[in-house]
């Protein structure tokens, strides 16, 4: 006679419970998706550049300094995006200004990662710059949108 019949009933309850409880947790820790807010939808449609007084608009080498937002770009966890400014044809800050951060584990990730894509960013001038390890879907979404602001200016 096999193990689970009807010999060992208790077996097949545990068992049971087990398998339930397993499945539960499971459902439980999947990160339910949301869509961004109005702001950020509004903001993902299209992307801005602005310029400071006196700076030109030439090509991809101008001089003066303007600031550049890239596309949003929507990731797994959330939307990112990111604002550059350019400086005689250099970029001299990068800035992730919207990024998922609506836990406390998006938050802690995105403490680390956000600096180290902005000092890769710096060091590279391009958008050509190493993912942080544990933040992939975050790397990968800045890197779209920095080189979508870097397509904005021309650079």
């Amino acid at each position: 006679m096999h193990a689970l019949k009807k010999n060992r009933p208790l077996r097949r309850v545990t068992l049971a419970a087990a398998a339930t409880v397993t499945g539960f947790v499971l459902l439980l820790s999947l990160k339910p998706h949301t869509a961004p807010t109005p702001a950020e939808a509004s903001s993902s449609v299209g992307h801005s550049s602005t310029a400071s007084p006196g700076d030109s608009s030439g090509g991809s080498k101008s001089t003066g300094t303007r600031t550049v937002t890239g596309d949003s770009v929507q990731t797994r966890w959330g939307p990112v995006q990111v604002r550059i400014t350019l400086k005689d044809g250099k970029i001299t800050e990068s800035a992730a200004v919207v990024y998922p951060s609506d836990n406390p584990r998006d938050q802690e990730i995105n403490s680390y990662a956000i600096p180290q894509l902005r000092r890769e960013t710096l060091a590279a001038q391009s958008a050509r710059i190493d993912s942080v390890s544990g933040a992939t879907y975050t790397s990968d979404g800045y890197k779209q949108s920095l080189q979508s602001a870097l397509d904005s200016a021309g650079f």
